[in-house]
């Protein structure tokens, strides 16, 4: 009965064998075979995102601005945008609130101080914790340029929290992705 069952399996073993390589096989009477192959790739959406520098330093008020208040405005880094598809760029800081303050004299200053616009001449937004839409493109690009502007708002007046003395700063996350 297990000599049976064994015979039985080689039979079903050697069929399967056989049939496999009748698939990769080919024959011709006229000298020429062909067999066909078809190989495929995927390719995901992809983005590169360029950018220039890490870090911007900011222009420091002085006397005369922080008595009348003031917007200082400072060119901040500039963009390469790689994508094979449309694309956003977002702009967002982690910070929750407020800028962190390095100093000893308990300086707060709201993270919606620090104002962007992508065109220097542009409209300014105050920066938030949530993603804001800094540009976008429609289709794929090898190389569309850009850049950030900031302006930072200084309160009027001496007393203000926001221009103790100290080192204020923040990070500024930009995330491109193509959706």
């Amino acid at each position: 009965m297990n000599a049976t069952r064994f015979v039985l399996a080689a039979m079903v073993l050697g069929t399967a064998i056989g049939a496999n390589q009748a698939n990769a096989q080919c024959s011709g009477n006229a000298g020429s075979c062909n067999s066909t192959n078809t190989v495929s790739a995927t390719v995901n959406a992809l983005v590169k995102l360029g950018m220039s520098a890490a870090t911007t330093t900011l222009s420091s008020p002085t006397a005369d601005q922080i008595e009348v208040g003031a917007n200082l405005a400072d060119a901040g880094p500039t963009f390469t945008i790689k994508a094979n598809r449309s694309w956003t760029l977002n702009i967002k800081t982690t910070n929750a609130s407020n800028w962190t303050y390095v100093g000893t004299n308990s300086g707060t200053k709201p993270i919606s101080d620090l104002t962007w616009s992508n065109a220097v001449a542009g409209t300014y937004v105050g920066i938030s914790n949530t993603d804001a839409l800094f540009l976008s493109g429609a289709a794929a690009t090898n190389g569309a340029p850009a850049q950030v502007f900031f302006k930072t708002v200084w309160a009027a007046g001496f007393t203000q929290p926001s221009n103790a003395p100290g080192t204020y700063s923040m990070p500024v996350v930009f995330t491109l992705s193509a959706p």
